[in-house]
């Protein structure tokens, strides 16, 4: 980590060292309900209507997907475990001093955004949630019930990390209690068959007809259920954005990731498994309140309302772990002098970065009194597969061939095959997304802008204001002319 900013656009501000104070148990916990959350209750119905009886394999595939990528994280994070995650990664790949830059910047740029929209997107599903408890009729009071969320998230993480930690394996319990007893309700219930392999078998997910391949895994539907589960994958990485608070880093960062993909794996599938036995599919796929109604149907209206209390639970622990997760990435790039000196400030007494922390937790305040559910979800992905998941795959690929393998605490099997399924995968559910924001609707128009052009406008932004921030800061790629600029030069 650089030493702290001297910049003299902000001479008070003040960098602490983070604490090495996160083993196995509590970063594998944060990993694993920072990836619950709502996404698995909000996204299920949705799956099942993309896919009909064949909806498990919507998430096999977005495990499929963590998995390759979790190498991906794995090497890298174990390599450079500091603050910040994909900051860092990207920064070392592209080289520190150039288009490194470019790309490091572009990732803090984004996640100014996708955080606190990451951070909406799970409270607004638990207005929606809470609403099957309390009715919600009126429009300003979802706004008041997902705004309250965000502002007691915001409270319960300033404190120190390791109270943090301690906090993170309590929700954690809170999780695998709800899903162990939706799954034990499916497995003493079964009423449905639900295959686990589309009718014709092996044959009905690829087969060549006509001089072309078809089947399932080449679908339209198969790419839009993707988009959805791997919104309910994402969060494996959590570990690596808090890579400067990891004891013994080498060992703990690949195991947390592979663990937590692994386990909420299993998790996923015996939950849709068990919600497809007793709920059919095309009734499941209708339903808003998913885990409410099979509960209800199971246990009567008593347990219902007590599993829709544990789904909240569930939901405001991947909150907690999100924030406290993505609080981290300005601080690593103000800290290094990359990104604007305030979000490097750490707290005098309780030691993390406050002020990073407040204003994402302020945004995604404000985001979850404006924005929808299902649109923030796409929103989500779309913003981060090119810069994030793309731009560190390609990225590790460069670092391997500037710095070599020698010495590489985890090195990926099969190198360099993970990498190059996981840049088409990424492409190819980059893709597959097919919601965009209406930014003008009448009688006789309609101004639509998709969600993947949006994305590229955000980088467009963003490197503008790269260029204007380093021309300030007389850095590349202006260095040489400002040097040139002074007198006796």
């Amino acid at each position: 980590m650089a030493a702290p900013s001297t910049d003299p656009i902000d001479p008070t501000a003040t960098t602490a060292p983070l604490r090495r104070r996160l083993g196995l148990v509590q970063a594998t916990a944060l990993n694993m309900i920072d990836m619950v959350g709502i996404g698995p209750f909000v996204t299920l119905p949705l799956v099942m209507g993309f896919m009909g009886p064949n909806f498990l394999l919507g998430w096999l595939a977005g495990a499929v997907l963590a998995l390759v990528d979790g190498l991906i994280w794995s090497e890298l994070g174990a390599a450079y475990p500091e603050a910040g995650g994909s900051y860092r990664f990207l920064k070392l790949a592209y080289g520190e001093q150039k288009w490194g830059r470019l790309m490091s910047f572009l990732y803090v740029w984004q996640t100014l955004v996708q955080a606190p929209l990451v951070v909406a997107s799970g409270a607004i599903g638990f207005a929606q949630y809470f609403s099957y408890l309390v009715p919600l009729n009126d429009t300003w009071q979802p706004k008041l019930v997902s705004g309250t969320v965000v502002l007691l998230l915001i409270a319960l993480l300033y404190r120190r990390i390791d109270d943090i930690g301690r906090l993170g394996v309590m929700l954690w319990v809170g999780v695998l209690g709800l899903m162990g007893w939706l799954i034990f309700g499916g497995l003493t219930h079964t009423t449905y068959e639900v295959a686990w392999l589309p009718e014709g078998g092996l044959s009905g997910l690829i087969s060549w007809h006509d001089g072309q391949l078809t089947g399932l895994l080449l679908s339209a539907a198969l790419g839009q259920a993707a988009v959805k589960t791997i919104y309910s994958y994402l969060g494996y990485y959590n570990v690596c954005h808090l890579g400067g608070e990891i004891i013994n880093p080498q060992q703990v960062i690949p195991r947390s990731i592979f663990l937590s993909i692994l386990g909420i794996m299993v998790l996923y599938l015996l939950l849709n498994w068990s919600v497809g036995t007793v709920v059919p599919w095309q009734e499941a796929s209708q339903s808003q309140f998913i885990v409410s109604s099979f509960v209800e149907k199971l246990y009567g209206a008593t347990a219902a309302k007590a599993a829709t209390a544990l789904v909240l639970w569930v939901a405001f622990a991947s909150l907690f772990a999100v924030l406290l997760g993505y609080s981290r990435i300005p601080y690593a790039a103000a800290a290094d002098g990359e990104f604007l000196p305030v979000f490097a400030k750490t707290h005098p007494t309780k030691q993390f970065p406050h002020v990073s922390l407040l204003i994402l937790g302020g945004v995604g305040f404000v985001f979850s009194l404006l924005f929808r559910l299902g649109e923030v979800i796409s929103a989500i992905l779309a913003m981060r597969i090119l810069v994030q998941f793309v731009g560190q795959a390609v990225g590790l690929v460069l670092l391997r061939r500037r710095r070599g393998t020698q010495g590489l605490p985890f090195k990926m099997p099969l190198y360099p095959l993970p990498v190059v399924v996981a840049v088409v995968v990424w492409l190819w559910v980059f893709g597959s997304i097919k919601d965009g924001a209406v930014l003008y609707e009448n009688a006789d128009t309609r101004i639509f802008l998709p969600f993947q052009v949006a994305a590229l406008l955000m980088m467009a932004v963003g490197s503008v204001v790269f260029l204007l921030w380093s021309r300030r800061l007389g850095r590349w790629p202006f260095a040489n002319r400002v040097a040139a600029s002074k007198p006796g030069s």
